[in-house]
């Protein structure tokens, strides 16, 4: 699998600015989600190679959106990379638990995040 396209969620402005300044950077294809619904529509609609997911959000939090990606045959497929402000131990434990494949802590190191995603190609 190639990652080319990425949806990051984020409710934070300025987040979703690092992340997709990041991520452009590097020659991949952001589309943005502000909260958890918005990242399952934009998720079906776009079909994205990786989705980076923040945990705390309005609504349906990160934790409870990666559990509907597994849930949803039409998402199941694409990885999950939680990006959370929630760096616990247990924290990370819980998001891999819900069916993320990796888990990074905020404030993202870009060197970090791009070799969790190289690491899914």
């Amino acid at each position: 699998m190639t990652i080319r396209k990425i949806l990051v969620v984020d409710d934070s402005p300025t987040e979703r600015h690092l992340l997709s300044g990041i991520l452009t950077k590097h020659g991949y294809q952001v589309i943005i989600a502000e909260d958890g619904e918005q990242a399952i529509s934009r998720a079906r609609a776009e079909q994205p190679d990786l989705v980076l997911m923040d945990v705390v959000m309005p609504g349906i939090n990160g934790f409870q959106v990666t559990r509907m990606f597994i849930k949803d045959q039409s998402l199941e497929h694409i990885p999950v990379i939680i990006c959370s402000t929630k760096g616990q131990e247990i924290d990370k434990i819980w998001g891999l638990r819900q069916g993320a494949r990796d888990y990074i802590a905020k404030p993202v190191v870009a060197a970090e995040l791009l070799q969790k995603i190289s690491r899914l190609n």
